[in-house]
């Protein structure tokens, strides 16, 4: 130490170490300081030796900018939990197939927009045109998602064309669902003529599928119903006048019953008499109801009468599930007649859908499916099956409560 440095620590309020070893002083041997006018000479900071134990805030000091850290909290007083940053994203998350993989636009399905698409050698794609995408959202409401059973029963005055509008809904769901079993069923007691527009070969009936007590496959069940190309069932009635066995309630059940344990969805052509037993024992059962009407007065006023007898049955809620059907089945319908009845059947709350005539339906042969259908009769039937589907039960129907 110099004599400078000795005459330095004689003077009052010096705060510095007794000599060059200050390094093992501790902070107990230091002498007190003294307050002295003027501004205090700066103290210098005391180093202690290092903890055996890791400080509770490892790490740097200092950022990298040299800009100092958040003090270290006491640890009487614990800090205010922070919230939780979120997890950094793993590698596999990062990698996302929608941004890597080009989007692929469908092909036009016809007309001047895949003319363009084959005249450019696959190059100019325009997509499809807005009736193809709208085709395509009621067949996707169609193929939506089912629980449990859904029944549909079909209405109508003699002549209107319920036992037709009966086979091709039934074959457009069984187009559109294939991994569903869709069966159409005669409960029409005046000789039904569903079996011979499905499968004319079909050699099942209720009396036979009620007294086999040995269904429990489907391929049982197989040898009793018939089919079309579009995978629709049918279930017949009795055809022949030869051997009238008039149908009761009691088969009905039982047959239908047994059916259930098998097929998904069940179309039921009903007899045009309301007031039937049978008639009155399939209302009970149904999801839906689709009333086919002429667009002639006649038939409208027959199928506002079926409406007003849902009503007066108490059946209001089946009636907020009824869909009423316009069938144009010769092609001499009206168009300002058509136009007053959608009015005066939609004013009472009920979806009106018109068929145009379509002279593949006509005839009275065998519906293989919509594929020959025309253009506009194909748009039609899924719009009514797509409301149809607007209804389908989202819980397990299996169980529920009869009407």
């Amino acid at each position: 130490m110099t004599d400078r440095d000795d005459a330095l620590r004689r003077e009052p309020g010096w705060t510095g170490p007794a000599d060059s070893g200050f390094d093992s002083v501790s902070q107990q041997d230091q002498p007190a300081v003294r307050s002295r006018p003027g501004p205090p000479r700066p103290a210098v900071q005391q180093q202690t030796a290092r903890p055996a134990a890791p400080p509770a805030y490892p790490g740097p000091t200092q950022h990298h900018d040299g800009a100092p850290w958040p003090a270290q909290p006491s640890h009487s007083h614990p800090a205010p939990q922070q919230p939780m940053s979120p997890q950094p994203m793993s590698y596999a998350d990062r990698i996302r197939a929608d941004e890597l993989v080009p989007v692929r636009k469908p092909l036009p399905a016809g007309g001047w927009r895949l003319a363009v698409y084959k005249a450019s050698f696959g190059t100019v794609n325009l997509g499809p045109s807005p009736e193809e995408r709208r085709l395509a959202e009621l067949e996707a409401t169609i193929r939506g998602p089912l629980r449990g059973h859904f029944k549909i029963g079909v209405m109508g005055k003699g002549g209107a064309g319920k036992t037709t509008v009966s086979a091709c809904i039934g074959s457009v769901f069984a187009e559109l669902r294939q991994d569903d079993r869709v069966v159409a069923v005669d409960a029409d007691t005046a000789f039904g003529k569903l079996g011979s527009r499905v499968d004319p070969k079909a050699q099942g009936s209720f009396w036979e599928l009620a007294a086999d007590q040995h269904l429990e496959t489907f391929a049982d069940i197989r040898n009793r119903v018939g089919s079309n190309a579009a995978g629709l069932f049918v279930l017949a009635g009795e055809a022949t006048p030869a051997r009238r066995r008039v149908l009761d309630p009691a088969i009905y059940r039982e047959a239908t019953a047994r059916l259930d344990r098998h097929f998904t969805i069940a179309v039921i052509d009903c007899s045009s008499t309301m007031d039937t037993p049978v008639t009155q024992e399939v209302l009970r059962d149904l999801d839906a109801l689709v009333v086919v009407s002429t667009p002639w007065v006649d038939g409208a006023a027959a199928a506002g009468q079926t409406l007003d007898w849902l009503a007066n049955r108490g059946l209001s809620s089946l009636l907020h599930r009824t869909i009423v059907v316009l069938n144009d089945s010769d092609g001499h319908a009206d168009k300002r007649t058509r136009t007053v009845l959608v009015q005066q059947f939609s004013s009472q709350g009920q979806l009106v859908i018109e068929i145009p005539f379509d002279g593949h339906l006509r005839p009275g042969g065998v519906i293989d499916g919509s594929g020959e259908m025309s253009p506009s009769a194909r748009r039609r039937l899924l719009e009514i099956c797509a409301a149809l589907a607007a209804h389908f039960p989202t819980q397990d129907t299996r169980t529920r409560e009869r009407h």
